[in-house]
C-alpha cells in the first residue's frame, strides 16, 4: 500500500514470537495483494472497475467493506472509502492491518510491542517494566520538530495531515481537497477506527474537536495552520513548546 511497517518487540525472543513475526509479515503481503488500489489485480481494484461484486469476494473482503461502512456512519460521512467516486478503503485498511498484526504478536506471547504502519501505531504493554511508551508526534509546520509527546500503554495513535503527502485527503461531501488543521492526532482503543477517525477529523476541520469529544474512548490533539493547537480534555500527551525537540523513531507521519 505504498507504506512501511516496523515492529518493536520488547519481549524475550522465543520460537513462537519469531514465527508470529513471520506470520505477521506474510499477512501484510496478503493485505497488499488484496486491498491495494495501486495493484490492478487486487480485489479492491477489480471491484472498483466493476469486474466483480462484493458478493463474489471473500468473507474477509466483505468484512472490511462492512467496517468501512461503519466508519462512514460513525463519522457522519466524514470518513469515506469512496471519495471521488472510486472505491479505496486504504483509509481504514492500514489501521485494520496494524491492529491485526499486533494481535498476531500478542497471541504468540509478545505482550510489549509497538507496531508502526506508516507512522500510525498500536502500542501494547510497556517498552520496559514500569515505563510507558513515549511517542513523539512530528510537528506539521516545523520539519524535524515535535508538537506533542503521547504517553501511554495499550492504545492506538494515528495522525492525519498534509505535512508528508500534501493535500491527499478529500472532503467526501464536496470531492475537493480537505482544508482541515495542519495535522490532527487521535488516540483510541484500537487502530482500525482510530486511523479512520483521524482521517475523518482532519476532513471535518473546525467541527472535529466537538465530534471527538462525543466519542467514547477517543482523544485528539490538533495543530492549526497558524501554529495554534487544541486538545480534548483527556488527550494523553504533553505539548512541546520548543523546536529543539527532534522527531524520534516513533514520530507518526500523516495518515
Amino acid at each position: 500500500m505504498g507504506t512501511v511497517f516496523s515492529f518493536d518487540i520488547r519481549d524475550p525472543r522465543t520460537p513462537a514470537v519469531d514465527e508470529a513475526l513471520r506470520e505477521a509479515v506474510a499477512w501484510l503481503h496478503h493485505v497488499d495483494a488484496e486491498y491495494s488500489p495501486y495493484r490492478p489485480d487486487s480485489a479492491v481494484s477489480r471491484l472498483a472497475r466493476g469486474e466483480t461484486r462484493p458478493a463474489d469476494c471473500s468473507q474477509e473482503v466483505r468484512d472490511v467493506l462492512a467496517l468501512c461502512e461503519g466508519a462512514v456512519r460513525g463519522s457522519d460521512g466524514w470518513f469515506s472509502h469512496r471519495a471521488g467516486g472510486t472505491l479505496d478503503p486504504s483509509g481504514l485498511v492500514k489501521g485494520w492491518s496494524i491492529e491485526h498484526t499486533s494481535r498476531i504478536l500478542y497471541d504468540a506471547g509478545a505482550r510489549n510491542t509497538c507496531v508502526n504502519g506508516g507512522g500510525d501505531l498500536r502500542l501494547r504493554g510497556e517498552p520496559a517494566p514500569g515505563t510507558p511508551w513515549r511517542i513523539g508526534i512530528a510537528h506539521p509546520l516545523r520539519p524535524g520538530a515535535l508538537c506533542t509527546i503521547v504517553t501511554g500503554r495499550d492504545l492506538a495513535v494515528a495522525t492525519s495531515g498534509m505535512a508528508e503527502r500534501g493535500a491527499h485527503i478529500v472532503d467526501p461531501h464536496t470531492g475537493a481537497p480537505a482544508t482541515g488543521p495542519a495535522s490532527v492526532t487521535l488516540t483510541g482503543p484500537g487502530s482500525t477506527l482510530t486511523d479512520a477517525y483521524a482521517t475523518a477529523a482532519f476532513a471535518m476541520g473546525e467541527a472535529a474537536r466537538d465530534w471527538v469529544e462525543s466519542l467514547d474512548g477517543y482523544e485528539a490533539f490538533a495543530v492549526l495552520p497558524d501554529g495554534r493547537s487544541w486538545r480534548t480534555p483527556d488527550f494523553p500527551g504533553t505539548p512541546v513548546h520548543t523546536a529543539t525537540h527532534r522527531a524520534g523513531p516513533y514520530g507518526p507521519a500523516d495518515a
